[in-house]
């Protein structure tokens, strides 16, 4: 029987692709496409697929634009709370530490980067529809806790990092706020922490480490 999949990426042209690499495979089949993580809920529900391969930076519904990494978090987490028994494969850009480790903390089976080679996307799939891990060799030295290449950002809390990654999109503070369910003030009280356990001066130093590990486009 062939693998059920969902394709799960804000960008159409990137679920194309992914989509001409896996149908190849006549023991996979993907049986829906979502650009945001309530349509990937929504769709679980719907097609229960076997495997689902998501982003971590997709926006959760379509009336925010907000697009950050802890939008994909929360789309593993409740997909993982339906008890559907769906594997999740992260696919994503971000290749530091923390965000393996969230995400496997939050529910993924798996995790690769864009970087990957398009035979590796598949073997990870049906790695993890068989209920194994699979994470690429880069992510296995990033999650490797002795690792010399580990990112600052382990430092960082759960929350600390969610913060992290709107400012690095440059969200204004009431957004993140009301995103995250915060106030404003216990914001702030993040950023000054972040800017305190990374050394940082400024915003404007925030994003530039943001986008050296890969949490922000530059």
């Amino acid at each position: 029987m062939a693998i059920r999949l969902l394709l799960v990426d804000d960008h159409s042209i990137i679920r194309a692709g992914y989509r001409q690499i896996l149908q190849k495979h006549r023991d996979i089949s993907v049986v829906a496409e979502a650009e945001t993580g309530q349509c990937a809920v929504n769709c679980c529900k719907e097609y229960r697929p076997d495997v689902v391969v998501l982003d971590l930076s997709i926006p959760f519904n379509n009336e925010s634009d907000e697009v950050s990494f802890a939008c994909g978090l929360e789309t593993i987490r409740k997909i993982v709370a339906l008890r559907l028994h769906t594997k999740l494969l992260v696919l994503t850009a971000m290749s530091n530490e923390p965000f393996p480790t969230q995400a496997v903390t939050a529910g993924a089976s798996g995790y690769l980067t864009k970087h990957c080679a398009p035979e590796e996307l598949v073997v990870a799939v049906k790695a993890v529809a068989k209920g194994e891990q699979y994470f690429s060799a880069s992510i296995r030295n990033e999650m490797n806790p002795d690792s010399e290449t580990n990112a600052p950002l382990v430092n960082l809390s759960k929350r600390e990092l969610e913060v992290f990654s709107m400012l690095a999109e440059s969200f204004p503070i009431n957004q993140i706020a009301e995103s995250l369910c915060l106030s404003p003030k216990t914001v702030h009280a993040h950023r000054a922490n972040i800017l305190r356990k990374l050394k940082l001066k400024n915003n404007a130093e925030l994003v530039k480490m943001a986008v050296r590990y890969g949490v922000a486009v530059n």
